[in-house]
């Protein structure tokens, strides 16, 4: 039980940060977190989720994207070089989307 719990609130809060070589983001504690070279960022843009595609770390297949989400529907989309999508949820989509663009 403690550890269905210490799982739970790993995913209680969403970080991301930029510094300048990479877009990182962070669940929680730190268990569960991904960093996205800047240079492989083409575009960043403001997006609203639909409920179905859920909170926490989300795979979906049409359109094929992953999903990094805490709580609410906002979210900022940024597509790499290599044709993958990711969306990251935020509270002030458009401050991460236009420090996004600043950077790359």
């Amino acid at each position: 039980m403690l550890f269905v719990l210490f799982i739970l609130t790993s995913f209680a809060s969403l970080k991301v940060t930029i510094d300048e070589n990479y877009l990182r983001i962070k669940f929680g504690y730190g268990i569960f977190w991904k960093k996205f070279a800047l240079k492989e960022i083409i575009s960043a843009k403001s997006v609203r989720n639909h409920w179905y595609f859920g909170w926490g770390i989300r795979f979906w297949f049409w359109p094929y994207m992953i999903i990094f989400n805490v709580s609410g529907f906002d979210a900022v989309e940024i597509r790499m070089k290599n044709g993958k999508i990711y969306r990251i949820g935020t509270d002030d989509e458009k401050g991460l989307e236009s420090a996004i663009n600043r950077e790359i």
